[in-house]
């Protein structure tokens, strides 16, 4: 253990007790271990922070020892950055409250909650949040780079109902940031990800969606080129409470194939006949449409016992919609799936995501698109064929895909697309890092 290393576990430990600071242990085994099984980092020193003290000490105690930082949230980051090696790690998983204030339709949630503590302590009272798909996410990590989920084509990106955020800075400063305290840190942290500070508190904007209508419709991948091209009239002509999400993965009977997994979110008989559109494309093998709370929506995705552990390699392309080029790339992904739980995801972006002006937060892209996540997805053992298959699919799609990609999905290998992933927000997003974190202290998610 260096210097640097000792001197910041001494001081941290006595200023937060002994259970709070770890380098090795049980506390710190917990901390390093995330989603992707794959990510084998050791960290430094963990600091396992209860509020916004502990934060600053943290922060301030990597500055004076001149120790790399991270933080760990809800640790889906694929790559593992909330965990990096030989730095202190900021575990924000023991600040995970949510108070909803059902009057204003507001919840504050802190830094650490994950996307099933905020709609748990939401849905009593009738109330819901822009998510992503999976109950474990961490709400600010998914906020602060964008947000994709079922709710987008209503209510926008998570990140567009953020309303406030208290901050740690890269100095130890813990400030506010909303439209009218900090507002070029407010807007910078709106896309530009956990690249300015510890988000310790989030106030985000509630809404009234349930029940929602889902269904899960899966067709033979003989039919799934035919599908993917009608669909592209549904996907452009479709009102704000209609958001689909489409799939290529492995269906029940162990062959691969196409899913589509819409979610309406408006008045539940207005939905039955959009949903049946999607159901008349093909002859589909499996066809469900039912009402249910967006809770269960989300719960629906949690990560099996069996597949904790595994791991993952994911890249990312955004779509202007599904091209004759795009239609053959995904049909030849399943085709050739070294896994069978390895898939492709396409998710919807439109509506009311669409129409916020792209100047008026650091998210680059607010045309209408498909967002594709390529997701190799193993048991323990040889990479190579997995990451090879997410590249060669990666590759296929770049043929027609918009510039840049969703910088949650993005990796250092990357940098080509990096550098269009803010699209015209990029100078103003590098002159705010330069501003609020000039030496580089976060590093969440990249930038240009």
């Amino acid at each position: 253990m260096n210097a640097g290393i000792s001197a910041a576990t001494r001081e941290l430990t006595d200023r937060l007790g002994l259970d709070s600071v770890a380098t090795s242990g049980p506390l710190y085994e917990k901390t390093r271990r995330v989603w992707n099984g794959a990510v084998t980092n050791r960290p430094a020193l963990v600091v396992h922070a209860r509020g916004t003290a502990d934060v600053q000490a943290a922060v301030r105690a990597a500055r004076d020892h001149d120790l790399p930082l991270s933080v760990r949230s809800g640790g889906h980051d694929w790559l593992g950055r909330g965990v990096r090696d030989g730095a202190l790690v900021i575990d924000l998983t023991g600040m995970r409250r949510v108070e909803v204030d059902a009057g204003t339709a507001v919840a504050t949630v802190a830094g650490g909650a994950t996307a099933a503590d905020l709609i748990g302590a939401a849905s009593p009272h009738g109330l819901s949040a822009v998510t992503g798909t999976v109950g474990d996410v961490g709400v600010a990590g998914l906020t602060l780079a964008g947000g994709y989920g079922p709710l987008n084509g209503r209510c926008g990106l998570a990140l567009d109902n953020l309303l406030a955020a208290d901050v740690v800075l890269a100095d130890g400063r813990a400030v506010t940031a909303d439209a009218d305290h900090e507002p070029e840190l407010f807007w910078a942290i709106r896309g530009g990800g956990g690249n300015f500070g510890v988000v310790t508190s989030m106030r985000l904007r509630l809404h009234r969606v349930d029940p929602v209508l889902a269904a899960t419709i899966f067709y033979p991948l003989p039919q799934a080129a035919a599908v993917l091209d009608g669909l592209n009239e549904i996907l452009s002509a479709a009102p704000d409470e209609l958001t689909v999400a489409a799939a290529m993965l492995t269906g029940p009977s162990g062959a691969p194939g196409l899913g589509l997994l819409p979610v309406w979110s408006g008045d539940p008989a207005s939905g039955e006949a959009p949903l049946d559109r999607l159901r008349r494309l093909g002859d589909p093998a499996v066809a469900k449409v039912e009402p249910t709370t967006y809770s269960n929506l989300l719960h629906a995705n949690d990560e099996q016992p069996e597949t904790i552990g595994h791991h993952v390699a994911t890249r990312t392309r955004s779509l202007p919609h599904f091209t004759p080029d795009a239609i053959s790339a995904l049909v030849e992904a399943a085709a050739t799936f070294t896994s069978p739980m390895s898939r492709v995801l396409c998710g919807q972006f439109h509506g009311a995501a669409a129409r916020v002006p792209v100047e008026s937060t650091a998210f680059g892209l607010r045309q209408n698109h498909v967002m594709a996540t390529i997701v190799g997805w193993w048991p323990p053992g040889d990479a190579e064929p997995h990451q090879t298959w997410a590249d060669t699919v990666s590759e296929a799609l770049a043929r027609d895909a918009l510039p840049g990609g969703y910088p949650n999905g993005l990796g250092p290998d990357d940098s080509g697309q990096t550098a269009h992933a803010y699209g015209p927000n990029a100078a103003r997003l590098r002159a705010a890092k330069t501003r609020y974190d000039p030496s580089n202290t976060f590093t969440a998610t990249p930038l240009p």
